[in-house]
């Protein structure tokens, strides 16, 4: 017993907590990313006098009335329902089409299979500020400028590249012995689509719609571009007209900036699991 009391102190003291100067880094890491997310997040409790006397201090008095006016503002609840519109609809979009697309990349062969997924892969290294112009062209044709739809049907098309590279590995992974016992059933190609296809790709398609989301909830290029009356804009565009009408007051910007990216950061930490999981079976795929 002595014995085995002082082997598994000596495990502990070689490969127990590790090395701490890892830790020191990677607690250095952390700070220097949140930091930034916690001084927004904190001046909004704050005075503009506070923040010009001492800009790295804590609220004192806390000061509520910045978040409250922003909370009721019109405005700020008009770009909120124009930010969910546009990253729904475009979750949804990069999902179905994505999906479908993957499926038949996946599953059939024929000519040009692999040009195709070629293709997509090459999209992946196609920034949108490469196709800003023409893309702002094609859309003022197509009569959508300054329209949702406008900035939805972009954004499906720059989402799909990653949703199929993500999800071709996990349809390609389905035994064909099930398709087949499908096809002996008497069940469709389609019916085995919906029946046994969807439901072995939820972890992939889970990742896929998060990634999807919070990429457009975020996007501020393109709507930059597209969207040019006020009524229509989204959260992160509304970030940069509230700063310009209130630039003289630095506590109520701050207030309005964070409440725009709390919604984002609550959905990443919410089903940031889910993300890893798809991501990872995407690989063992």
């Amino acid at each position: 017993m002595a014995m085995t009391a002082a082997a598994r102190r000596g495990r502990r003291r070689d490969g127990g907590w590790g090395n701490p100067v890892i830790y020191l880094a990677a607690l250095f890491l952390i700070g220097l990313m949140l930091g930034p997310v916690l001084y927004i997040i904190l001046g909004g409790f704050r005075t503009n006098s506070q923040i010009t006397v001492d800009p790295a201090g804590l609220p004192h008095p806390w000061r509520f009335g910045n978040y409250g006016d922003v909370l009721t503002s019109e405005t700020f609840w008009r770009q909120v329902g124009n930010s969910t519109i546009v990253a729904v609809a475009t979750t949804v979009g990069v999902v179905v089409l994505g999906v479908m697309a993957s499926y038949v990349l996946a599953r059939y062969r024929f000519r040009g299979r692999g040009a195709m997924y070629a293709l997509f892969a090459a999209g992946l290294m196609f920034p949108v500020t490469v196709a800003i112009t023409p893309l702002y062209i094609l859309v003022k044709n197509l009569g959508l400028v300054n329209t949702l739809p406008g900035v939805i049907l972009p954004q499906i098309a720059f989402g799909l590249p990653t949703t199929i590279i993500i999800l071709v590995p996990f349809l390609r992974a389905i035994p064909k012995e099930i398709e087949e016992a499908a096809a002996i059933d008497r069940c469709s190609r389609l019916g085995f689509f919906w029946r046994m296809v969807l439901p072995l790709s939820v972890p992939g398609l889970i990742t896929t719609g998060i990634l999807a989301f919070i990429g457009s909830w975020n996007s501020y290029l393109l709507p930059l571009f597209i969207l040019n009356d006020q009524d229509t804009f989204t959260l992160p565009l509304g970030v940069q007209a509230f700063a310009s009408q209130y630039s003289v007051d630095t506590a109520k910007v701050l207030a309005f900036t964070s409440l725009s990216m709390i919604p984002a950061l609550v959905f990443f930490s919410l089903f940031e699991r889910r993300i890893v999981g798809g991501l990872t079976g995407a690989v063992k795929g």
